[in-house]
């Protein structure tokens, strides 16, 4: 069927034009900036890490799962090749786009969680001496974190208590100034401290002054080595991420310096002024959230690869499992699981790299602006699809994904965590409900 001249569609001149305009317009520089192709660099360094999970992580995973200690082989190992330690966190984290740490994430908590947890770790409370100290204290402490290559050590952060998990007003650790002895006394306990009690630097979150809640507490630096009165509690035997170390910390009368807590004491001095001075409280959210919100997308990557590679396992197990003469992926019953999977991660992936970007706003001169609560939708959505999609893993593989000759089920224990853990999924859609309405939701 040919068409007439007077049958074809008539484009006008001005349309024809305004396009043309249009088109020679938005083809500036500043019209090309939504790109999801990672640049070379991006590439090289997350392959890099990828083949460590794979052919250093993956191997050994099952092993320190079933011994549930501190894989220290494997850290030093990551320290030789320069994947741990202070040079890796700042070249990871100087990323105008935000997406190398991230990308890294992915990579190591798909090798396995409880060592990447191992590896990442340190992570906690090197971001607070860096987010939190003075220059000084970067070289002071930032160092003493991580170790060296031939002598790896691990650092604790230390804020959760038992009766202060998701209420940090509720923080019950006390450090009181001793005038005579320009010295800071702290005692206290503190629980869920990834590394507490094996490491040496404890970066320890403590209330000044009680009456200002949130905003009279602290962060100190506390070298384990060098004190008196800081003690390892219970070490937990946990559900999931087991090669990673939680226990809990107390401490006794311990005396540290008064240029340990971060910041400066005379800076601290004039922010508690300050708190005490104002007693309104609606900055205080606005802020916290937003501290909160540049770092949650971390976490939400390392449950999109506790996700994908359970997903990858089941996808390859679907596919050479035969039932009934054929691939069990022949099923729309297991194809279609398969289809969600794959499809819930990739979304959650999305959501991850959007706050990932947003977060390194001021690193383009720019300043954050969460107002949806952002971060707080990628934590949640990742770690919940983490769980969803560990647990059809197990389905798909059925009696053999119960059993633990399978890795399915370690990544179903390893995944649960993240709907608790740094904010869990009620408080991230508190966040997100307050950051949507505007109003104080309870």
């Amino acid at each position: 069927m040919t068409m007439t001249e007077s049958s074809k569609p008539v484009v006008s001149a001005d349309v024809m034009g305004l396009a043309g305009e249009l088109a020679a317009e938005r083809s500036k520089p500043e019209w090309q900036t939504f790109n999801l192709n990672l640049n070379d660099e991006q590439r090289e360094v997350r392959d890099w890490a990828h083949e460590f999970a794979a052919s250093v992580m993956r191997p050994a995973a099952s092993e320190w799962d079933e011994r549930e200690e501190t894989p220290w082989p494997v850290i030093q190992e990551a320290a030789k090749i320069g994947l741990y330690g202070m040079d890796a966190s700042i070249n990871l984290f100087i990323d105008p786009s935000g997406l190398l740490m991230p990308l890294v994430q992915e990579e190591l908590f798909w090798g396995d969680a409880g060592i990447g947890m191992s590896l990442v770790g340190t992570g906690l409370a090197s971001s607070a001496v860096f987010s939190n100290g003075t220059p000084e204290q970067w070289s002071e402490w930032l160092p003493r974190c991580y170790g060296t290559a031939d002598d790896v050590r691990v650092a604790a952060f230390c804020s959760s208590e038992p009766g202060a998990g998701s209420d940090v007003s509720a923080i019950r650790t006390k450090a009181t100034y001793d005038e005579k002895t320009d010295e800071w006394v702290i005692n206290g306990q503190k629980a869920w401290a990834t590394n507490g009690g094996i490491a040496d630097i404890h970066v320890v979150v403590a209330t000044v002054d009680p009456s200002l809640g949130s905003r009279g507490q602290a962060a100190f630096v506390v070298p384990k080595s060098e004190v008196k009165g800081l003690e390892q509690g219970t070490k937990l035997k946990k559900h999931g991420l087991r090669a990673s170390h939680t226990a809990d910390v107390f401490f006794d009368n311990v005396r540290i310096p008064a240029a340990n807590v971060l910041g400066g004491k005379e800076k601290l001095d004039a922010r508690l002024a300050k708190a005490r001075e104002n007693t309104g409280t609606a900055s205080r959210g606005n802020a916290s959230m937003a501290t909160f919100e540049m770092t949650r997308h971390i976490v939400g990557s390392q449950a999109i690869g506790i996700a994908r590679a359970a997903y990858e396992f089941a996808l390859d197990y679907a596919k050479g499992r035969e039932q009934f003469g054929r691939p069990i992926i022949d099923n729309q019953g297991i194809a279609f699981k398969l289809a969600d999977m794959a499809m819930e991660i990739d979304a959650a992936r999305l959501l991850v790299w959007r706050a990932a970007f947003m977060s390194a706003a001021l690193m383009r001169g720019q300043q954050p602006d969460y107002r949806h609560g952002e971060g707080s939708m990628a934590k949640l959505k990742a770690s919940e699809v983490a769980v969803k999609v560990t647990e059809e893993a197990i389905q798909i593989l059925g009696g053999n994904g119960y059993t633990r000759e399978y890795p399915v089920e370690r990544m179903h224990r390893d995944s649960k965590i993240y709907t608790i853990f740094e904010g869990t999924s009620e408080i991230q859609r508190l966040v997100i409900s307050r950051a949507i309405s505007g109003m104080r939701i309870r």
